[in-house]
């Protein structure tokens, strides 16, 4: 086994329920006489043949509570999302916990879902501006991912989990550059969130001195959105940008669309740019050269951060992840 092994494959191993694979780990006299002595020395065989250990602070976080974290994140359909969520569901089951993914929601629809007490903790990843307000109970522990710090400044129980992606827009830019690029497309978006800023404080800093021309598109808007705001860029020959760089993957997909309509290669005639590193972006043809985003460990970091808060320690905000330019065929001299 490849991965550090979960609850999930104990269970398996032990041929008994992941709620089973907890209630031995919890360590509480109220919950182990709920299970017979075989069934927890077959649990326990288990994970010593697996090499499982539970992690402490996910343990404390779970006892006397309801073992479920939600993360809320903009845009349910969002492939970045999903490397998100995957993140932060490995890191649960280590700690015998579960993640319930809404995106769903205002700032009031998440203040009323931590107040109901059916989540140990919150976790908030990527919140446009309009999401963020409203009164979160102090007693709940809410971790920001990719926002912006000042959201968990002044709360004990607070913390925000950055994405370097100021530095990752800056990369992609230089790289455009360095291949001899002067006038730089950028679909940007619209969205009004701090992650959203970053990257445009990146690319202003990294584009200096070229020639820029943006278009405003809706990352939660989909493919269509970006196809729309991809025709706007592209449709005038004159004064065609032979480089863009785009706010999200799913944008840059848009972009290969618009491309191919208006019988534009790639990257002969035009150099794309992407951010996020979805699953799906060594698929494009040509291979899409993005900004890897780590979502997996910026949910798993959340996790571990709910963990700490839940049981009490005194942690401050952890250096933000760092992001990497992974160059792949679809930009050229």
């Amino acid at each position: 086994m490849n991965r550090r092994p979960t609850g999930r494959d104990v269970a398996e191993r032990a041929g008994v329920s992941q709620a089973t694979v907890s209630l031995v780990f919890s360590g509480s006299g109220s919950t182990l006489h709920r299970v017979s002595e075989a069934t927890r020395e077959r649990v326990l065989a288990a994970a010593t043949e697996l090499g499982y250990a539970p992690q402490a602070a996910g343990r404390q976080l779970r006892l006397g509570r309801t073992g479920m974290l939600l993360l809320a994140v903009p845009n349910i359909l969002g492939p970045f999302f999903a490397r998100v969520l995957a993140g932060a569901q490995a890191e649960a089951e280590g700690g015998g916990l579960s993640v319930v993914v809404s995106s769903a929601w205002d700032h009031a629809v998440l203040a009323r879902a931590a107040r109901g007490g059916q989540y140990d903790g919150l976790l908030i990843c990527s919140p446009d501006d309009s999401q963020l307000g409203g009164d979160l109970p102090d007693d709940v522990p809410v971790v920001f991912l990719d926002a912006d710090p000042a959201l968990g400044a002044g709360h004990a129980r607070r913390r925000t989990q950055q994405l370097d992606v100021g530095a990752g827009m800056a990369a992609a830019v230089t790289h455009l550059r360095e291949l001899g690029h002067r006038r730089l497309g950028h679909l940007r978006s619209i969205e009004s969130a701090h992650t959203f800023r970053a990257r445009q404080a990146g690319f202003e800093a990294a584009a200096a001195g070229a020639e820029v021309v943006e278009v405003g598109v809706s990352v939660n808007g989909g493919l269509e959105a970006a196809r729309e705001a991809a025709r706007s860029l592209l449709a005038a020959a004159e004064g065609r940008p032979r480089a863009v760089v785009c706010d999200d993957d799913v944008v840059a997909a848009g972009v290969y669309h618009v491309a191919a309509e208006l019988g534009l290669r790639i990257p002969e005639d035009l150099s794309v740019v992407g951010i996020d590193n979805i699953v799906a972006a060594p698929l494009f043809a040509p291979a899409l050269t993005t900004v890897d985003l780590p979502g997996e460990r910026l949910g798993a970091a959340g996790v571990r951060l709910l963990a700490a808060l839940g049981a009490g320690e005194a942690v401050a905000d952890p250096a933000p992840l760092p992001t990497r330019l992974v160059v792949r065929r679809s930009t050229g001299r």
